[in-house]
């Protein structure tokens, strides 16, 4: 399957030290590095990943996530920020970007970045949108919140029409494998394993941001969870709690 990335960076060096990279990869990389024209082509064309510098000319990378998460949900957002730039890592994954690499980073890190969100780019589109929500054992239902695994939807069930609710990719992923084991708690270092695909030590903020932005979307009452737990000191789970 060839795949393409949309690198957004305006230092010239480290762009192109991404494309290369990625080529080796045997995956597109096209370049931008004004944030503005970069917005506009990400919007008029189709890229498996988006890799977002912050400090952009023009227009910033948070705005261009924003804008790009809202139009595709699914869209798959790496955030570029600097190593002391804590605010920026907040605020793109409060965005809606699925992960973020602080500069300088590794060409290591970048490849196992890359292949952990095209994984998942990949069981996305293999997902059959034309099924419907109660088919055979695909589908998960807890309450009233149904997980459909085949189309990669997630239903609350409500009158007087059931409800789409919008997440990202890696959102959804994150919410399957914790549904999937229910009452197990998982610290933020093995959901890093197990949801990201990999294990940095200093990216635990980026599990907590996810599962904040999760119980946005899914909890009747986000500060009081019915479904995603904090066990303090130790992770999360899933479990259901009658409000």
């Amino acid at each position: 399957m060839s795949y393409k990335v949309l690198a957004v960076e305006d230092q010239t060096e480290i762009a192109k030290l991404i494309q290369i990279n990625l080529q080796q990869m045997d995956i597109q990389c096209d370049i931008e590095h004004d944030g503005q024209q970069a917005l506009e082509r990400a919007l008029n064309n189709h890229y498996d990943v988006v890799i977002l510098d912050v400090m952009l000319p023009s227009l910033s990378g948070l705005e261009i996530c924003k804008a790009l998460r809202k139009k595709n949900p699914k869209q798959s957002i790496i955030m570029l920020t600097s190593k002391n730039s804590e605010l920026d890592r907040v605020l793109g994954l409060e965005l809606g970007a699925d992960d973020y690499m602080t500069k300088p980073f590794s060409i290591l890190e970048l490849q196992a970045r890359i292949k952990s969100q095209l994984r998942k780019v990949e069981i996305l589109n293999q997902s059959t949108q034309s099924l419907p929500i109660n088919s055979s054992d695909e589908v998960l239902t807890f309450q009233d919140i149904t997980i459909n695994l085949k189309t990669h939807q997630v239903i609350r069930q409500q009158q007087p029409q059931n409800q789409i609710i919008e997440l990202t990719s890696l959102e959804f992923d994150l919410l399957l494998f914790l549904a999937k084991s229910t009452g197990e708690v998982f610290s933020r270092t093995q959901l890093l394993d197990k949801v990201w695909g990999y294990q940095h030590a200093g990216y635990e903020h980026t599990v907590n941001s996810h599962i904040n932005r999760l119980r946005n979307k899914i909890e009747p009452n986000a500060k009081e969870p019915k479904y995603i737990h904090t066990v303090w000191g130790v992770g999360y789970k899933f479990e259901i709690k009658d409000q």
